[in-house]
């Protein structure tokens, strides 16, 4: 039992599931402008919150967030079912592969046996596609694999069903409905606005703001909580960025990406700019990254590493702050 699905590569896998079950649906549409729509950057600080012991940072919003905004913007419908039962969520996957629909699933990283070793631990919040079942295993299109791959049936049922921060219980969607006529000039535009007002947010926790309060915090931590602790809330920082849907850098390239194709669509050679701007801040954060790993790995041969890791992470936070207002008027 396998559908007639194509699978691509993408970066980040919430952006390469839509994308692909779209194509498969006969909407070509590329990756940048599922995020860009569905206004994918974010940030926000969740210090109440442990993630592998260590306070939650997420360069994302809310798992389907990004698909969901992305279809009410353009006038598609997705259908998306949470399960109580292992039984039901499997036969309402084995229907839909019946019936020739390949369908995203909501899973759990750590149990995902095709993933190294050193990618799998406790976090929920990965997509995948189904394509295909054989009598052993679910044929598998993970749009961060190079290439397809499969799963057990038990499996499969245990990362549908994982346990912790954001379990997925059994969560399925996929398109239902598309329009045969779309808005994607005001799509673009209401993304973008989204985008803005969310990194332009006056609240602590969110948005540029939130970068700054963690830089602020990055600074406290050796003295509050000791080294060894210290560095392991730092490699949460950059483990959320780096290896978990691309967040920091990676997400700054989709969106320049994203601005690149806007800028065609809308004409607007303003957006173009911007979207070389952006490719800047992204080697910013890659380059955080880098030095924020040298620290933790007790590589750093800096003096005063915290304080200094935490301020290239303030100049990220003031560039930021200077380009979503120049993004807000550039589509004003």
């Amino acid at each position: 039992m396998e559908t007639n699905f194509t699978h691509h590569q993408s970066a980040h896998c919430e952006n390469g599931v839509a994308s692909n079950l779209l194509k498969h649906n006969g909407f070509n549409v590329s990756e940048p402008m599922v995020f860009g729509i569905g206004s994918g950057l974010f940030f926000v600080y969740l210090p109440f919150l442990k993630v592998n012991y260590a306070p939650a940072i997420s360069y994302r919003p809310m798992p389907g967030a990004i698909f969901n905004k992305f279809a009410k913007r353009l006038g598609l419908k997705v259908k998306r079912v949470k399960f109580s039962s292992e039984a039901n969520a499997s036969k309402a996957l084995d229907d839909n592969l019946k019936n020739n629909i390949p369908t995203g699933l909501q899973v759990g990283v750590f149990n995902l046996s095709y993933f190294p070793d050193e990618y799998r631990f406790h976090f929920n919040a990965h997509n995948l596609v189904v394509y295909g079942k054989t009598e052993t295993d679910y044929l598998i299109s993970d749009p961060v694999m190079e290439t397809v791959t499969t799963l057990t049936h038990s499996e499969l049922n245990k990362v549908r069903f994982a346990k912790g921060a954001f379990a997925p219980r059994g969560q399925m969607y996929y398109p239902v409905y598309l329009p045969e006529v779309i808005d994607l000039k005001g799509a673009i535009v209401k993304g973008i606005k989204n985008t803005c007002r969310d990194m332009l947010a006056p609240m602590p926790i969110i948005g540029v703001r939130g970068i700054r309060f963690v830089a602020n915090k990055i600074k406290k931590w050796p003295l509050k909580h000791g080294t060894k602790k210290a560095n392991h809330y730092l490699a949460q920082v950059v483990r959320m960025q780096e290896e978990i849907g691309t967040g920091g850098g990676g997400f700054r390239f989709i969106y320049a990406a994203f601005l690149q194709e806007a800028s065609v669509v809308l004409k607007n050679e303003k957006l173009n700019e911007l979207s070389t701007e952006m490719t800047a801040i992204g080697d910013m954060w890659r380059d955080f990254a880098v030095n924020a790993s040298r620290i933790y790995k007790n590589r750093s041969t800096q003096d005063d590493a915290y304080n200094t890791i935490a301020n290239e992470l303030l100049a990220i936070a003031d560039k930021e702050e200077v380009f979503f207002k120049k993004l807000k008027l550039a589509i004003s």
